[in-house]
């Protein structure tokens, strides 16, 4: 009867502990913990960082498309956020789509002496530098030029802190941190004014950024 008794204790035990000891060895390496962000000079972590653009068709519904292998830096002191510097840059000549004729489309090269439709053959980059930082706890909006197709504007970003912590060793072992943003501009103010407003000339752009040091 004793060693029923304590057969049935080892079982309850364990069926208490496992639960929590997968909980532990399944916890993640980063957390929205501002405590965990360490200074330094940040790079892009370009697979893990993601421009999403959206606009509006005819109406009847949104379409997006993505930006991605973004390049740049951060400058972070966590002691004093609002001194935060970035500097991104986007190739917008990778510009994906989920349909190879309108990928297609937006790299067009000009026609007839007019004007590219969208981005036209081999665009440059896009670039973002920030100008100034203000912080408000996990938020930020970030101020900063945004230069286009070759035209630079004033942007703001609204920005939130998403997590921050170490890699594991067999990852690279690197100090990360990462945001969301996202901002809406219009693209006639970077002279891409094609099929406006079939398709609309605001375009909401949505940010995953990853940084690594």
């Amino acid at each position: 009867m004793r060693r029923k008794l304590i057969a049935l204790g080892v079982a309850v035990v364990a069926v208490v502990a496992l639960p929590v000891i997968a909980q532990q060895s399944s916890q993640l390496p980063g957390a929205k913990n501002p405590a965990a962000v360490t200074g330094g000079t940040y790079t892009v972590d370009a697979p893990h960082t993601l421009v999403r653009w959206e606009v509006d068709h005819l109406g009847f519904t949104p379409y997006f498309g993505i930006f991605g292998d973004v390049t740049g830096t951060l400058v972070l002191d966590p002691k004093n956020p609002s001194a935060a510097k970035v500097d991104v840059t986007i190739p917008v000549a990778k510009v994906t789509t989920a349909s190879a004729g309108l990928t297609k489309h937006l790299l067009k090269p000009a026609e007839g002496g007019k004007p590219a439709d969208f981005f036209g053959a081999n665009p440059a980059d896009a670039r973002f530098v920030s100008t100034g930082v203000t912080v408000d706890g996990d938020d930020a909006k970030i101020t900063g030029n945004l230069t286009l197709n070759g035209v630079t504007k004033p942007v703001t970003l609204d920005a939130e802190f998403y997590g921050a912590g170490k890699a594991p060793a067999q990852m690279g072992g690197k100090e990360n941190v990462g945001f969301e943003a996202e901002t809406t501009i219009k693209r006639s103010d970077f002279g891409i004014g094609y099929g406006i407003p079939m398709v609309s000339d605001q375009v909401k752009l949505d940010i995953a950024v990853a940084f690594q040091k």
